[in-house]
C-alpha cells in the first residue's frame, strides 16, 4: 500500500498530469489546511530526490514526464572547464555541459539537466544544469593559499573542483599558508561559492604523505571498521568446523592451489585440473565462500556494500572486509580447510566446453604458488620442478589449456591490452624506492584466462536460469569516439576496417589495430587512446554483454573478498543451488541487484581515480630523487604546449617547447608532430630522445624534462623556476652527464 509521498509522486507522474502550483495540487488532492505544511515538505523531498522539478513559475513537474529533463551525476574536466553528466537511466548517452552552464554545480554533484541540443550523427547531447539535487563533495582536501576578507582561501587538490573553498579564520585550526588541510564543506552560496571548516591539518603542501593522506581522506576511505562490525567479528571462527561442511561437496583430496603475486596476503581463488577417463580435462575454479560468514543485512554486509570494493594504493590497501576475514578464515591459505563455491568446467583437448556445474564445496589448498615461481617452472627450472613435483605436471597441463582458451577468445575478437602496468615498490614507511613495469608472464595469463572462463560460465548459467543477478557490462563505443580514434590512427597508417557505428562495430576491428601496433613505438599511445575511446565497464542487473571480451555473458564472480558484486552473486547462486530461491527472496534480490550495481559502479570509478592519483604522486616523489640524471625516453605524445616523453619505468614528463634551444617548434594538430620553424626538425610519437630530469613537483603531480643537449643550469632554472639549481650529475668520459642504467 502506497504512503502519502508515493501517492503524491504517482499523481505528478501520471501521463495526464499538467504542471501545477502547490495550492492547485492541494485543491485537486483535497488536502486540508492542517496538512498543507506536510504537502510542502513532501514536494521538497521529491525535488531533492530529483523525481520532480519546480519551475521558475513555481509549478511542479515530474522529471520522467519531460524528455528534456534528465537526472545524473556531473563529471568535470580538470583542465578545460566543461563537464559531462552521466545519466541514471540505462542506455542514455552522457550530456555535455559547457562551463557557463554549470549553474553552481560541482564535480560529483547529482544534478537535474535540461537538454538543449539533442544527439544526432554529427553532434552529442548538450544541456545546462537547472538544479543541484545532492552535493557530491562532503570533504575537500586542499592547500591554504592565503587570507581574503577574513577567510582562508583553500585551493582544492582535486582540479575537477573548480572553486576555492573559503574558511573563516576561527574555523581553520591554526592552519598556515602552505598547509594541506581537510575541509568539511557546510554551505554553498547561490552562485556556487563553497564554504567550510578545517577538520584536520595534514602537513605542508610539498609533503609526500600529506598528499597521499589527502587522497585517502577526501574519498572517505578508512582502514578501521565500526564497533558494530568488530562486535560481529568476535563470533566468526578462525577454523572451519565439521558442522560448516556437512552439506558441501568434499574436494579436500583433490590437488588444489593458489597462484598470486609475491606480496599478496588474501587468496580468494584456487584452481585444480584433473584428467578424466575420456581424456577430457576438468578445470576447477574454487572461490572463497565469504557469504558463509558475511550474512545478508548484517553490519559486515552493510559496511561491505558501502565500501563496495577494496582500494589498492601502492603503499597501503583499504580493504572491503576486515583482515580477520580477508586474510584469515576466508583466505584460501595453504594446508587448512576452507569453504568455497566451485565451478567445474569440462574441456576437450581443443578447449571446447562440454559441461559445467557450480557447487558448494570445501577444499584444502596444497600450496601457495607465486606467479614468479610458476613462470620459472613453466620455463623449465629443475629445482622448482622438483620442489613442486606433485603440482608441476598439473601446471604444464593448465598452461596448455590456458593457451587454447586464449586462442579461442582471440578468434572471437576479444581485445587484449597486453602492455605492462606500473608497479611502484615502497619501503616499510611508504616511500617509493623503485618504479617498474609489471610484465605479465604465462602464469598471470593462465590465472586470468581461468577466471574469465569461470565468470563467463557463471553468467551464462544465471542468464538461462533467469536468476536475479549482477552482470559485468561493457557496451560498444559510441560513433563519435570511434570516428575520433579512427582519425587519430590514420596518422600512423592504420584504419578501422568496419563501419564506424556503435550498432555494427565488432571488437575484432579494434583487436586488429591492437595487433598491428604490437611492438611498435606508438603501441602505448594508440592503446591508451583506444582505451579512452571505449565505454567504461559497469555493473548492471541486466545482461547486456561485454564488448571488450566479445562475450555475450559476463559477470564478476571470482573476487568476493574485494568486490561486492561477487559477494551478491554468491548469495544468489547458493540459494539457487540449495533450492531456496523462493518468490520472496527473488523479489528481494531483484531490487538489491539494482541498488548494489549502482553503488558498486560508482565506488569502482572512485577507487580507480584515487589509485591513479596515488600512483601519480608516488611517481613524482620517486623522480625527485633523480633530478639531474640522464635517461633514455620515448616520445609518448605531442601537444600544443610541449612534448611528453616516457621512461622505461613508465614515468612520464613534459619537455616544454621553450626549453628547446635549437629551434622554435610549432605543433601540427593534423599529424600530431612538433616541427622546428628554422631547421624543419620533427618530433613525433615513438621518437627516442635523451632527457635530463629537470623538476618533479608533488603538489602539481608534474615531472619536467629537458633534452640532454639543453640541460644547462640557467635553462632549467628558467623553465622550472627553481630557486636553487639542481645538481647535474657529470660523467667521467663520453657523456656530459651520468646516464641512468635501463631497468630490465
Amino acid at each position: 500500500m502506497m504512503n502519502r509521498k508515493e501517492k503524491l509522486f504517482a499523481f505528478i507522474s501520471d501521463e495526464n498530469y499538467i504542471p501545477l502550483k502547490i495550492d492547485e495540487i492541494a485543491v485537486l488532492l483535497d488536502v486540508p489546511k492542517s496538512d498543507y505544511t506536510e504537502l510542502a515538505q513532501l514536494l521538497d523531498e521529491l525535488v531533492d530526490e530529483g523525481k520532480i522539478f519546480k519551475t521558475k513559475k513555481n509549478k511542479y513537474i515530474g522529471t520522467d514526464n519531460s524528455p528534456q529533463l534528465v537526472v545524473g551525476t556531473l563529471s568535470c574536466n580538470s583542465s578545460r572547464g566543461f563537464g559531462f553528466v552521466r545519466c541514471e537511466k540505462e542506455g542514455e548517452s552522457d550530456i555535455f555541459i559547457p562551463l557557463n552552464a554549470m549553474n553552481g554545480a560541482f564535480d560529483r554533484d547529482k544534478v537535474l539537466v535540461h537538454i538543449d541540443k539533442s544527439e544526432n550523427e554529427h553532434s552529442r547531447r548538450e544541456g545546462h544544469i537547472v538544479n543541484v539535487i545532492k552535493r557530491g563533495n562532503v570533504q575537500i582536501v586542499g592547500v591554504v593559499r592565503g587570507i581574503k576578507s577574513g577567510k582562508y582561501v583553500i585551493a582544492p587538490d582535486r582540479r575537477e573542483f573548480f572553486s576555492d573553498v573559503l574558511v573563516p579564520v576561527p574555523m581553520a585550526m591554526d592552519a598556515k599558508k602552505g598547509d594541506r588541510v581537510l575541509v568539511k564543506i557546510d554551505k554553498y552560496s547561490e552562485r556556487g561559492q563553497a564554504y567550510g571548516v578545517v577538520l584536520t591539518v595534514l602537513g605542508r603542501s610539498d609533503s609526500l604523505f600529506s598528499c597521499l593522506n589527502g587522497v585517502i581522506l577526501e574519498n572517505n576511505y578508512c582502514l578501521d571498521f565500526s564497533d558494530e562490525v568488530q562486535s560481529e567479528l568476535e563470533s566468526i571462527p578462525d577454523e572451519v568446523s565439521e558442522e560448516d561442511i556437512k552439506d558441501r561437496e568434499d574436494l579436500r583430496d583433490i590437488i588444489t592451489f593458489t597462484i598470486d603475486g609475491d606480496n599478496s596476503r588474501d587468496f580468494d581463488d584456487a584452481v585444480s585440473l584433473e584428467i578424466l577417463d575420456n581424456g577430457n580435462m576438468l578445470l576447477g575454479v574454487h572461490i572463497a565462500d565469504v557469504t558463509h560468514y558475511v550474512k545478508e543485512n548484517s553490519a559486515l554486509d552493510t559496511e561491505a556494500l558501502n565500501r563496495a570494493t577494496s582500494v589498492y594504493f601502492p603503499h597501503i590497501v583499504i580493504p572491503m572486509l576486515p583482515q580477520k576475514l580477508s586474510n584469515g578464515i576466508c583466505s584460501l591459505n595453504p594446508d587448512v580447510d576452507r569453504l568455497t563455491l566451485s565451478v567445474f568446467m569440462e574441456y576437450d583437448l581443443n578447449a571446447n566446453l562440454h559441461s559445467q556445474r557450480i557447487t558448494k564445496s570445501v577444499i584444502h589448498s596444497h600450496a601457495r604458488m607465486t606467479y614468479a615461481n610458476v613462470n620459472k617452472i613453466l620455463d623449465g627450472d629443475k629445482e622448482l620442478i622438483n620442489e613442486y613435483k606433485d603440482i608441476s605436471p598439473i601446471l604444464y597441463k593448465m598452461n596448455e589449456l590456458s593457451k587454447q582458451l586464449i586462442k579461442k577468445r582471440d578468434e572471437r575478437g576479444a581485445i587484449d591490452f597486453d602492455f605492462p602496468e606500473t608497479k611502484i615498490v615502497c619501503d616499510d614507511n611508504g616511500n617509493p624506492i623503485d618504479v617498474q613495469k609489471d610484465v605479465r608472464g604465462n602464469s598471470e595469463r593462465l590465472i586470468e584466462s581461468f577466471m574469465l572462463s569461470a565468470n563467463e560460465t557463471v553468467a551464462e548459467t544465471a542468464f538461462w536460469s533467469e536468476l536475479p543477478f549482477i552482470y559485468r557490462v561493457h557496451e560498444a563505443p559510441d560513433t563519435e569516439k570511434l570516428t575520433d580514434f579512427n582519425n587519430f590512427i590514420k596518422n600512423f597508417g592504420h584504419s578501422l576496417k568496419s563501419k564506424l557505428d556503435s550498432d555494427t562495430i565488432h571488437p575484432k576491428a579494434l583487436q586488429e589495430i591492437a595487433k598491428a601496433v604490437k611492438g611498435t613505438p606508438e603501441e602505448m599511445m594508440i592503446s591508451k587512446i583506444m582505451l579512452r575511446s571505449l565505454m567504461k565497464a559497469c555493473y548492471r542487473d541486466t545482461n547486456d554483454g561485454h564488448f571488450g571480451l566479445a562475450s555475450r555473458y559476463y559477470c564478476h564472480f571470482t573476487s568476493p573478498i574485494r568486490r561486492y558484486p561477487d559477494l551478491f552473486i554468491h548469495r544468489v547462486l547458493k540459494d539457487f543451488i540449495s533450492g531456496n530461491l523462493d518468490d520472496t527472496k527473488r523479489a528481494f534480490y531483484e531490487k538489491k541487484a539494482i541498488d548494489a550495481s549502482i553503488i558498486s559502479s560508482d565506488k569502482e570509478v572512485g577507487a580507480e581515480n584515487a589509485e591513479r592519483d596515488a600512483v601519480e604522486i608516488l611517481k613524482t616523489a620517486y623522480m625527485q630523487e633523480h633530478l639531474g640524471e640522464v635517461f633514455d625516453a620515448v616520445v609518448s605524445s605531442v601537444t600544443s604546449f610541449g612534448i611528453f616523453a616516457i621512461l622505461e619505468n613508465s614515468c612520464e614528463g613534459l619537455i616544454r617547447y621553450q626549453s628547446i634551444q635549437s629551434d622554435y617548434f610549432e605543433y601540427n594538430d593534423k599529424t600530431h608532430t612538433a616541427i622546428g620553424k628554422r631547421t624543419g626538425k620533427e618530433y613525433k610519437i615513438g621518437d627516442e630522445v635523451e632527457i635530463v630530469v629537470a623538476a618533479a613537483d608533488i603538489l602539481s603531480r608534474r615531472i619536467d624534462f629537458v633534452l640532454s643537449e639543453d640541460a644547462t643550469f640557467s635553462n632549467i632554472q628558467r623553465i622550472t623556476q627553481h630557486s636553487k639549481p639542481i645538481k647535474l650529475r657529470k660523467e667521467k668520459h663520453k657523456s656530459t652527464y651520468t646516464r641512468k642504467k635501463k631497468r630490465r
